[in-house]
């Protein structure tokens, strides 16, 4: 019997099978692309790269609405938040260098800076502006129509009017308090503030000499108060009122020029970043370490992001198929970007929704759902074979 399946197994060539797996992964991945179009996306592009380094990618919908061209397989879009993985990188980097330390102060670095209404930078570290335990209130400027969008969208706010902002309010909690976790831009502008403050440069200085250059990423960058995107690139959409028709907001600086939510990049891109990340390239190992060390999430956020855990930059979440993958979401006026990698950094995927319409917030979860379905289905997929999980 065993001969038998051992013949049976061996009638298909190794290639034929890692052929068949391939067919079998994009296949799935086109799939969960257009459930999210199903969901309420007007574009995505999706790539999965396998742990042998094929490159697999899927899109769905349409580019624009307008000429309804196709969603480009390698488009530019604005990460938002997955920036912060790359500013936490570059904070432990320096950890690493021993030039800060995760425990400093904020205060010792940013004299003056965090203070009034209760804020109080003696008492917040390092360590808890990178996991959101700072308590520290967000206040961030955004859009309540499409009026005020297009009376506001070539806006642009420095990293000190951005924190002054959330000076005006009381914290939502204190420092460091035991288990309370919520999640704060702000807390990610005061890092980039602290990079600047540590090396003498930008932190998106720091960012492309300490990461995009030796990686190769070539089609990251971080644009300055420019609101345009270089081609090719999809549109995106979004509708500021329940009912209310799509408005282009594609064309706009907004709040992302600091340090929380600033890059441009591409799915090969990130797929490279976060890679190398997770198989120990960018960090030292206890750096790496400590970037994994993770704590729940807010009520909000696993409402969203069932299971996640956040870490120092980076969020785990739970895969179908047993153990945790790694990685961090973005999102920002109708962009949504999702990042997975293997905690061996071997198998990774990201996918960029554009487009995305949220009348309300169980719209969003739909959304959610079918890109988290996306991730979990890409990473969880035998990586070189012909067969899925079962």
């Amino acid at each position: 019997m065993l001969a038998a399946v051992v013949a049976g197994t061996l009638s298909t060539s190794v290639p034929d099978a890692m052929a068949a797996g391939q067919h079998d992964n994009r296949t799935q991945l086109q799939r969960d692309a257009d459930a999210i179009i199903a969901a309420g996306a007007t574009g995505v592009q999706a790539r999965l790269v396998t742990s042998g380094g094929r490159n697999l990618t899927a899109t769905s919908g349409v580019a624009d609405l307008r000429d309804r061209q196709p969603v480009p397989r390698n488009g530019y879009f604005r990460i938002a938040s997955v920036t912060k993985t790359f500013v936490a990188t570059v904070t432990l980097q320096l950890a690493g260098d021993r030039r800060l330390s995760l425990d400093d102060s904020v205060e010792r670095w940013l004299p003056g800076v965090v203070s009034g209404n209760g804020n109080d930078g003696r008492a917040i570290t390092i360590r808890q502006l990178l996991q959101h335990t700072s308590g520290i209130h967000d206040d961030y400027p955004d859009y309540t129509s499409a009026a005020d969008f297009h009376q506001h969208r070539y806006d642009s706010y420095t990293p000190e009017q951005t924190v002054a902002r959330a000076m005006r309010h009381s914290p939502d909690f204190p420092p460091g308090e035991d288990g309370r976790w919520g999640y704060s831009n702000t807390g990610y502008v005061l890092l980039g503030m602290i990079i600047e403050r540590v090396t003498g440069h930008s932190w998106h200085e720091e960012v492309r000499d300490r990461i995009v250059r030796p990686l190769g990423l070539d089609h990251t960058f971080w644009p300055g108060t420019s609101p345009t995107l270089p081609r090719p690139h999809a549109e995106t959409y979004q509708s500021f009122k329940p009912g209310e028709p799509l408005v282009d907001v594609t064309e706009q600086v907004g709040s992302g020029t600091n340090g929380e939510a600033g890059l441009v990049s591409t799915t090969a891109d990130l797929n490279r970043f976060f890679r190398a990340l997770l198989g120990g390239r960018l960090l030292p190992p206890a750096q790496l370490a400590q970037m994994r060390q993770t704590m729940p999430v807010g009520e909000e956020f696993e409402r969203l992001l069932p299971g996640a855990r956040d870490g120092l930059g980076l969020f785990s979440r739970p895969l179908s198929c047993g153990g945790v993958y790694w990685g961090h979401e973005g999102g920002d006026a109708g962009w949504i970007t999702a990042t997975g990698v293997t905690a061996d950094g071997r198998r990774s995927v990201v996918v960029s929704l554009s487009g995305v319409r949220a009348d309300s917030a169980q719209d969003v979860l739909h959304v959610e759902q079918a890109e988290t379905k996306l991730v979990d289905d890409a990473l969880c997929a035998n990586p070189d074979a012909g067969h899925q999980r079962r």
